[in-house]
């Protein structure tokens, strides 16, 4: 084996280490308990999820539509809508900073609040 193949699986090692890493840490469970809810880039609602009652409450998108966004245990998702694809339905519950829960169509965001505002 040259020197250069060499230094060239190191490279494709190491960017693969990498990226693991990052993926690892992206799906960890955040530390936060303040999330905020989006729509329109304006937020709506702003939850402590560790002082939160379990409730559902029903966001309606200016275009006719809504989403139910669901409370319980400490826990946000967004539990039914009325979009096509339920994107927004099957992510499930909030658990990263770095990956919010998105309703493209009624244009709502579901994420962690940044620790600068709180």
């Amino acid at each position: 084996m040259t020197k250069g193949v060499k230094i060239l699986i190191a490279a494709a090692a190491l960017l693969f280490v990498g990226s693991l890493v990052w993926i690892l840490l992206s799906f960890r469970d955040s530390d936060s308990t303040i999330v905020e809810v989006v729509q329109n880039n304006k937020v709506i609602y702003t939850f402590d999820l560790s002082k939160e009652k379990d409730r559902t409450i029903r966001v309606n998108a200016p275009d006719g539509g809504w989403n139910d966004i669901k409370i319980e245990n400490g826990t946000i998702c967004i539990s039914d809508a009325d979009c096509s694809d339920h994107t927004c339905v099957k992510t499930g519950v909030l658990r990263s900073e770095q990956i919010p829960i998105v309703c493209l169509p009624h244009r709502l965001v579901i994420r962690y609040a940044d620790k600068r505002d709180s």
